[in-house]
């Protein structure tokens, strides 16, 4: 199975199906549709659970929406400056949007 690691602090948003996508940079842009990978934390590399990938959609940043920052349960100044936190030199993204599986 292939892992995918989310910051510690998004757990409890992913568990709770308030987080629904995540946006990474073309390193992780080779997940397809119906791909079950097992997150972990990033800080730690703890398991704690398993996501089915719904679809991988490429985005600039300048694109991201209110709708996207819902589903990250965000606002979308804090997505914005969550992304070029994590991602300062990119422009051009991938939106993995996932469903929690048992």
């Amino acid at each position: 199975m292939n892992k995918i690691t989310f910051f510690t602090r998004f757990e409890q948003d992913i568990l709770a199906g308030r987080k629904t996508i995540t946006i990474r940079d073309k390193s992780e842009s080779s997940f397809q549709p119906n791909q079950i990978l097992a997150v972990y934390t990033n800080e730690t590399d703890r398991f704690f659970a398993n996501i089915k990938v719904l679809s991988v959609t490429p985005i600039h940043f300048e694109a991201l929406s209110e709708e996207h920052a819902q589903q990250e349960n965000m606002t979308l100044p804090e997505l914005r400056q969550v992304i070029k936190e994590i991602y300062p030199q990119e422009d051009c993204f991938w939106v993995i949007a996932f469903e929690l599986v048992d």
